[in-house]
């Protein structure tokens, strides 16, 4: 098969078929958490259900998808890769850090069920119980076929990135991190144990080591993706440091894409050098539906990101969004005042980026950029 001139992506932020979506799939694992305000799993199925209705269970595989589904088959992106927050295990060895994720593993499929290629593992959940838990969770996406990047048995392991060919002719090389200003835990970095691939800060230091991790794989045909899981869940505010870092990944160390996230809604995006920075997705799937707090800021509007890449330079040649609600922990088109709603937004956040957005016949939106060199 001929190598693609350019190469489709779907991208998303935080994937979260833990606690509540976990009780609605085939196999529901132990529903019990340690949370202040919920005891059980169930709870947030019974928020979400008071909130839009009951939700006959079990429900198949691809249930949770939904909508998605259609645009995923519509587009025929060549990767797929997620951001995936997360435990896929049955392990009882709890991290006492307030919430806790578990997906039982029989469940899996759930993300086959979308054709999902990678999961970023380097995240504030992934090790949610324990590293019997990261074990299991490896275990259980290689077993189905998913590659993953961002965490491993020890840190050699968690800083391997994952590697899809491209058809024969170069590589993508997907690499995973995190910072601790997302919520990681210290203790989750990879040494001699299990663990993910956890930045210390954005010091030269921590940039050296990156740098020398990419450039030793990178051959001249490869894309590269850095996958960075980091800042706080709320508010529109990009720190600095995460502006020169990211640019700095571009500048330096030739990546083709920076795909950030953490954030619980979508923020600003920019395109330096020709080159995509996605400085927060936002949540994807997640089971806060029926939780109150924070509703200004839209986190049940879910994005699906399509960027088209040229193969040969790495350099955006166009992002298309899919703007996606969460009802009944189902993914749906959102409504047409919801999508101006969104694309207000971003052309509020984009205004000092050099980036906005227009509205497709279809009611997605399209990227619009000046691209930035300084």
């Amino acid at each position: 098969m001929k190598r693609p001139e350019v190469l489709t992506l779907f991208l998303c932020g935080d994937v979260m078929t833990g606690r509540g979506i976990d009780q609605i799939l085939p196999h529901p694992g132990n529903p019990v958490l340690y949370e202040s305000s919920l005891q059980s799993a169930l709870g947030y199925l019974e928020l979400a259900e008071k909130k839009n209705g009951r939700i006959l269970r079990p429900v198949d595989f691809s249930y949770v998808w939904g909508d998605a589904l259609d645009e995923l088959e519509l587009v025929k992106p060549h990767v797929r890769i997620v951001n995936l927050e997360t435990s896929i295990t049955v392990s009882e060895d709890w991290e006492d850090k307030g919430i806790n994720y578990r997906m039982h593993p029989a469940n899996t499929s759930v993300l086959t069920a979308a054709g999902i290629d990678v999961c970023v593992l380097a995240n504030n959940h992934v090790l949610d119980w324990g590293e019997r838990g990261l074990r299991q969770t490896l275990s259980a996406l290689h077993e189905a076929g998913v590659k993953t990047a961002g965490a491993g048995l020890d840190e050699e392991d968690a800083v391997k990135p994952a590697i899809v060919d491209l058809q024969g002719q170069g590589r993508l090389l997907i690499f995973s991190l995190a910072t601790s200003s997302s919520g990681v835990p210290p203790h989750w970095a990879a040494r001699d144990r299990p663990g993910i691939n956890l930045l210390k800060g954005f010091d030269a230091e921590d940039f050296f080591k990156i740098q020398q991790q990419i450039q030793s794989l990178k051959t001249p045909k490869d894309l590269v993706m850095v996958s960075m899981h980091w800042g706080g869940n709320w508010g529109y505010g990009i720190p600095e440091k995460h502006v020169s870092f990211a640019r700095s990944l571009i500048d330096d160390v030739g990546i083709d894409l920076v795909h950030g996230h953490s954030s619980h809604h979508v923020l600003g995006i920019e395109v330096y050098r020709e080159k995509l920075i996605i400085y927060g997705c936002g949540d994807f799937i997640n089971d806060y539906e029926g939780i109150w707090g924070y509703e200004k800021f839209r986190g049940d509007l879910a994005v699906m990101f399509f960027p088209h890449l040229e193969v040969e330079t790495g350099k955006l040649q166009r992002l298309r969004l899919v703007v996606m609600q969460m009802k009944k922990f189902h993914l749906v088109r959102a409504s047409l005042k919801d999508v101006k709603w969104l694309k207000e937004v971003l052309n509020r956040e984009g205004l000092g980026r050099g980036t906005s957005v227009e509205m497709n016949e279809d009611h997605s939106l399209e990227l619009k950029w000046k691209s930035k060199s300084t």
